[in-house]
C-alpha cells in the first residue's frame, strides 16, 4: 500500500510541475486563449494512450509503475479544475463563442489524443 501511494505521490510532483511549466511557457502568449491548459491536456490525453498501450501489452514491470505514471505523473498534468474555471471565467465575461471552442477542444481533442497515443503505441511496437 505505502508503495503505491509512494509511486502515485511521485508521478504527482512531476505531473503537477510540467503542467505549471506548461501554464507558464504559454498562457502568457495570448490574453484570450490558456494554451498552457490546452497544452497540458491534449499532451496527457497522448500520454495517457501511449501508457495505456504500453501496459496492455503485458508489461513487466510492477503495478507501481502504472499508478506512478498515468495515475499519479498523468492525473497531475492534465487539469479539469482549472479547464473549468477558464471556461466559466469565459462565460461569465460573455466569451461565449471561445468558452465553446474551449470545451470542444479540450473535450474531443483529449479523448483524440488518447486514441492518438494508442495508436502511436501500436505503431511504434509494430
Amino acid at each position: 500500500m505505502w508503495l503505491s501511494v509512494l509511486a502515485v505521490s511521485a508521478g504527482a510532483v512531476i505531473g503537477a510541475n510540467l503542467r505549471w511549466a506548461l501554464g507558464l511557457w504559454l498562457n502568457s502568449s495570448s490574453q484570450v486563449i490558456p494554451y498552457g491548459t490546452l497544452a497540458a491536456n491534449l499532451s496527457g490525453g497522448w500520454l495517457v494512450g501511449l501508457l495505456i498501450g504500453y501496459f496492455a501489452q503485458g508489461s513487466s514491470l510492477s503495478p507501481e509503475w502504472r499508478l506512478f505514471a498515468i495515475t499519479g505523473m498523468c492525473g497531475a498534468l492534465t487539469t479539469f479544475s482549472t479547464f473549468s474555471l477558464e471556461m466559466l471565467t469565459a462565460l461569465q465575461d460573455g466569451k461565449w463563442g471561445m468558452a465553446v471552442a474551449g470545451i470542444m477542444a479540450h473535450v474531443v481533442g483529449s479523448i483524440a489524443m488518447t486514441l492518438l497515443g494508442i495508436y502511436t503505441f501500436g505503431a511504434l511496437r509494430g
